[in-house]
């Protein structure tokens, strides 16, 4: 893949990896340093294509694809306009429609086919749709008020937990000091020795704080919309435990009707492996060895010898 660059000066961000490329309606992409020096009176001509530019529209490059780039930015002011949803259609061929029109303009318009035509017809569409179109802009579609719901909802689990937070804190500061006032009271006062009565006050602690613990309520889980719960505890069951039999090799064992076939072993002591020739050393490395072929041979050899067809009764009626 080439790397990217402007397309004017020819730096690339192979050379010069803080370089800044800006695009514009046109969907060709120029750095920041002859954006500056090419439209230093607030407008030009686009090197590339010579459509009239601002230099308040350059923006930054998202794209590594100019088309992409310029598709895009075509796409959105589009649908600023054809706004519409599927519930101001009376049927979904009718929405459909209405989609694939979007569609042909944006292609239109990103390819420079038939562009006047296309302009005047997204014209007049704002000029029959004004309202509509006002309408469509304040109006939320059934996902952003899904999208709004699930933001206040997150917003307010975060405000409980904070709450609950800030309350586990506060108390625990508040044990912590009654606590440390308690066994102070007691090294002054009681006859044990400091040793059973720091002991003892440590063990009331750690029965005090597990019992604080079990005490607090759960914290409310995250849920996506998927349905999958993020931070509830007991939140997954455990695993059931079964009991498999182990898997215990058993050979096959194959009827040849002919003579059984030798172990790997004897082929060399028998001298059957004497006219094959040696393994070498890439076919060891894939696993083979010239045992099998031989095994092989023998078996199609020895198939069917002991065979012997057996005459059909005639049926005596």
């Amino acid at each position: 893949m080439d790397d990217q660059g402007c397309p004017r000066c020819k730096t690339t961000k192979y050379r010069n990896p803080s370089l800044k490329l800006l695009v514009n309606i046109c969907g060709h992409s120029l750095c920041e340093s002859c954006v500056d020096l090419l439209f230093i009176k607030g407008s030009g001509a686009c090197p590339e294509c010579g459509t009239a530019l601002r230099r308040s529209n350059f923006r930054l490059q998202l794209f590594e694809d100019p088309y992409i780039e310029k598709e895009v930015d075509i796409r959105k002011k589009i649908l600023r306009d054809f706004n519409k949803k599927e519930d101001d259609f009376n049927s979904l061929n009718e929405y459909n429609d209405y989609l694939e029109m979007i569609e042909t303009i944006v292609f239109n318009l990103a390819n420079n086919i038939d562009v006047e035509e296309t302009r005047k017809m997204i014209d007049q569409y704002k000029k029959e749709n004004k309202e509509q179109i006002s309408k469509g802009r304040a109006k939320m579609s059934k996902d952003e008020e899904y999208l709004e719901m699930l933001i206040g909802q997150e917003k307010q689990d975060s405000e409980i937990r904070r709450q609950i937070e800030e309350e586990d804190e506060k108390r625990h500061k508040n044990t912590k000091l009654k606590n440390k006032e308690a066994l102070i009271d007691e090294l002054m006062f009681s006859d044990m020795s400091a040793k059973d009565i720091i002991a003892i006050h440590k063990h009331d602690q750690e029965k005090e704080d597990i019992e604080i613990e079990s005490s607090l309520p759960q914290q409310p889980a995250t849920q996506f919309s998927t349905g999958i719960r993020l931070g509830a505890q007991n939140a997954f069951l455990p695993v059931p435990d079964e009991k498999i039999e182990i898997y215990k090799y058993s050979p096959i064992h194959v009827d040849l009707c002919g003579p059984e076939l030798q172990e790997e072993e004897q082929l060399m002591s028998l001298g059957y492996m004497r006219n094959v020739r040696a393994t070498s050393d890439s076919e060891k490395a894939g696993g083979f060895d010239t045992k099998f072929s031989c095994q092989r041979a023998l078996q199609d050899a020895f198939c069917g010898l002991f065979y012997f067809p057996v005459a059909p009764q005639m049926d005596q009626s």
